[in-house]
């Protein structure tokens, strides 16, 4: 979500962002909010499947190899696995916490936040394992040039493809 956009599930987000439904305010939350339980679900795989590469390349007889920047990296990218699945139950355990309470809006305006700092974690490790790898087996010019790349990548994918499908939309 950007700076100057409307927290979803408001009137105000209803208003720029209407898409023609006809649509209560608590029905958009309950809409929003099981969008964002779609996209968290993709997430935690991402963060699962990562997380679990990470754990499985310690019991590997190599991992003795890593030199102090690879293990260095390899710990960061194993904290971030955390950081990244404890972000992705972070709105599962909100909605528990405030379940029946008439607060769907708030749960989703807070759930989004959650999910876009689970998104940049994610990112952050897709492209630090991707740095690891390429420094474990090529060397570590090759993995700071992965690092980049993936920076790169993720940052062209994140600000380019919306605003394509926004002018797509704009036709």
């Amino acid at each position: 979500m950007r700076e100057n956009d409307p927290d979803p599930g408001t009137d105000a987000a209803a208003d720029e962002f209407d898409d023609g439904r006809s649509e209560t305010p608590n029905e958009r939350a309950d809409r929003n909010w099981n969008e964002i339980l779609q996209e968290l679900r993709v997430a935690q795989t991402g963060a699962q499947i990562l997380g679990a590469f990470l754990l499985a390349v310690a019991f590997q007889p190599r991992f003795t190899e890593l030199d102090r920047y690879q293990l260095t990296l390899y710990l960061v990218l194993v904290a971030l696995a955390g950081i990244a699945a404890a972000l992705g139950l972070a709105p599962v355990s909100l909605h528990r916490a405030h379940f029946g309470q008439r607060q769907k809006a708030r749960i989703v305006r807070i759930g989004d936040r959650l999910l876009v700092a689970d998104l940049v974690v994610l990112a952050l490790l897709a492209a630090g394992v991707t740095s690891l790898i390429f420094d474990f087996t090529l060397g570590r010019t090759a993995g700071l040039a992965a690092l980049g790349g993936g920076a790169v990548v993720i940052l062209a994918l994140w600000a380019l493809v919306p605003r394509l499908g926004i002018r797509a939309r704009a036709r």
